[in-house]
């Protein structure tokens, strides 16, 4: 498993760590307007999975606008899920205040179902670690980040370029 931490301080994540060249774990999160949303709602895109413990915070709030920003530039075979555990109503204001309106943002609070499909749960916080996940066309991880200090940026840059590497396959 991952080793993460918190504010500098160790915590247990839950589920089961996903691996590059693995099939990618289906999942039920719930989109803004509570429906259930699963993976394979998306089943033949790239799907860029931007996971974030809370949109409320600065760190998340960058990752999520930088994932939005950047998916002009990515084309119509790729979807981006910004996943947290906030209320799926704190995030659609979230995106209102913040004009996000190319990605999806799904929320986990009510069954963890992802963060155990992923092993992104915090036990301690029942929040989701910060990681990013490039699942491709055929429902492969082509790419796995779990940050290692949860306050910490993600590498946008090697996840940017993994999406447009799954998007040439």
């Amino acid at each position: 498993m991952a080793q993460v931490t918190f504010k500098n301080n160790p915590v247990t994540l839950v589920g089961q760590e996903v691996v590059v060249g693995e099939k990618a774990p289906n999942f039920t999160v719930l989109a803004n307007d509570l429906s259930p949303v699963t993976l394979q709602d998306s089943a033949g895109k790239v799907r860029l999975i931007s996971v974030v413990p809370s949109l409320d915070t600065g760190v998340c709030s960058t990752q999520t606008n930088t994932f939005n920003q950047a998916a002009a530039s990515l084309g119509e075979d790729v979807v981006i899920l910004t996943i947290s555990a906030d209320l799926p109503f704190a995030q659609a204001r979230w995106c209102g205040a913040n004009a996000a309106d190319a990605i999806q943002t799904l929320s986990d609070h009510r069954d963890f179902s992802f963060a155990e499909a992923f092993g992104v749960g915090i036990k301690e916080l029942r929040l989701l670690t910060r990681s990013v996940f490039v699942v491709d066309k055929n429902d492969v991880v082509t790419y796995a980040e779990y940050v290692s200090e949860g306050t910490n940026h993600p590498d946008y840059d090697k996840a940017l370029e993994a999406v447009k590497q799954a998007t040439n396959k």
